[in-house]
């Protein structure tokens, strides 16, 4: 069968290899779509991955889906069970203030999910046009182009959107900027969660007294425990916009390329399919 690898680093190719030897306690998956994405003890890093045409699973860590499921809407099951792990942390309740940093597919995921936990407020801050446009057709109610307006003044400022700050801030970039301006748009009490990955060893700055005085409450938040199955259960319920995430189809063949560049502009979510062309 034909699969991915990452044999150094940058040095991502197609290979030839033998299926997968199956355990007494896994399954044999024939894989339909796999989003690019990755980090941990997890499959696709310390165990074969999804970017192949077959994989061994452990059965703990298979769920069911309804058999007229999209399988490319399956491939979202595991980022969606990540925001659901950090809006869970967040506590959002009925006409919360929340702001999300970042307009990529969790940062839109996260705009969904804090809509359906009730916020009534829902600002995203991103440079692309095309994921502001997105992000107010899935539950946005108003965005910010940092790149044109400071983001701190724009929303938090004595004359900004919500003055004073939000209820819940997610940071969903992963980038020195945006965890900063996290900190600084979270009203007095109000909730930050960390769900972007920084790169290991990029510091941010901010004040502990800031955070003493306003009693805020910082949290991180690290994958997806005990959310799969519900991801899975929102995606198959409709309730979850699925198919205005995907940018584009790539097959195994393109799959190296498209993992050691950067998204194109626009790009929200990339899927591999084993099976294309």
């Amino acid at each position: 069968m034909k699969a991915v690898r990452l044999e150094a680093v940058g040095g991502i190719t197609l290979r030839d290899v033998d299926m997968p030897d199956i355990g007494a306690d896994e399954l044999l998956v024939r894989i339909e779509a796999c989003g690019v994405c990755s980090n941990l003890r997890a499959i696709g890093i310390h165990r074969d991955g999804g970017f192949a045409e077959y994989l061994a699973l452990p059965q703990k860590q298979a769920f069911v889906l309804p058999a007229g499921l999209d399988p490319m809407h399956g491939a979202f099951c595991e980022p969606l069970g990540c925001c659901l792990h950090g809006v869970d942390l967040a506590g959002i309740k009925p006409g919360s203030s929340v702001v999300v940093l970042g307009g990529g597919v969790i940062g839109l995921l996260t705009v969904q999910l804090a809509r359906l936990a009730g916020a009534t407020t829902i600002i995203l801050s991103t440079r692309q046009a095309s994921r502001r446009a997105l992000a107010e057709d899935l539950g946005a109610t108003m965005t910010i182009d940092p790149t044109t307006a400071d983001v701190i003044d724009a929303i938090a400022g004595p004359v900004g959107l919500v003055p004073g700050g939000v209820d819940v801030v997610f940071e969903c970039a992963g980038v020195r900027e945006t965890v900063e301006q996290s900190m600084r748009l979270a009203r007095a009490g109000g909730t930050v969660v960390i769900v972007g990955v920084t790169p290991q060893g990029v510091k941010a700055e901010f004040e502990p007294f800031d955070l003493l005085f306003r009693e805020l409450k910082v949290l991180g938040s690290f994958l997806n425990p005990y959310t799969h199955r519900r991801a899975a259960e929102l995606i198959a319920s409709g309730t979850i916009e699925i198919d205005r995430l995907i940018s584009r189809q790539v097959s195994l063949e393109e799959a190296p390329a498209v993992i050691a560049n950067p998204p194109a502009p626009g790009e929200v979510k990339v899927l591999v399919v084993p099976r294309r062309g």
